[in-house]
């Protein structure tokens, strides 16, 4: 199954439809769905490497338009959208002690969650429903979502053909890694908040 997953993505990153994907995907990760952007632009990347720049460009664009859907959504759907997503992910009950101390640190919590597998729609959602400052919000997601996408993609650039056989030969472990590393930023997300 998971042969299979590979290489769907990796004949989708061959495709017209790519970048429209790699745009969709990194639009909605930031505000509602659950899978990193990450598992189309590898792919994207190691089909074809000279255009790595592009890409990583276009998963910063979109994830920080993303972004700011979550923050709107948090900062004027709270109750109607915010505190189901909230609620859903398990992190309501916790909002108001997290509020106070998102305000002192949110430029942290936003460059954190952007640059690692940490949850991050749960911080662009929080960061409108705590009215953390909007150009503060926009820099430390421009900052830290362009720095994930740039080293993950420069890193598939200048090592590409090694990478892919390496991801080819433990698909498996690294599906696995990749999976421990969601469910384990959503454990870290709920144990720390």
């Amino acid at each position: 199954m998971i042969r299979r997953l590979y290489d769907w993505t990796m004949n989708l990153a061959a495709t017209r439809h790519a970048e429209r994907m790699l745009a969709l995907v990194s639009f909605v990760e930031s505000s509602v769905f659950p899978i990193p952007p990450d598992v189309i632009l590898i792919p994207m990347v190691l089909s074809e490497r000279a255009k790595w720049v592009r890409y990583a460009l276009i998963c910063t664009v979109f994830s920080i338009a993303g972004a700011l859907l979550g923050y709107g959504i948090g900062m004027f759907l709270y109750e109607q959208v915010a505190e189901p997503i909230l609620s859903f992910y398990g992190y309501l009950d916790r909002f108001d002690q997290f509020r106070a101390i998102f305000n002192a640190w949110g430029w942290w919590f936003v460059a954190i969650a952007g640059l690692t597998p940490f949850p991050y729609k749960v911080i662009t959602i929080a960061s409108g429903a705590a009215g953390l400052n909007l150009p503060i919000f926009i820099i430390a997601s421009i900052v830290s979502r362009g720095l994930r996408f740039f080293i993950v993609s420069g890193l598939l650039y200048a090592f590409g053909a090694p990478i892919r056989d390496f991801i080819e030969k433990r698909l498996g472990l690294l599906f696995t890694l990749f999976m421990i590393l969601l469910i384990g930023g959503f454990a870290a997300v709920r144990f720390l908040f």
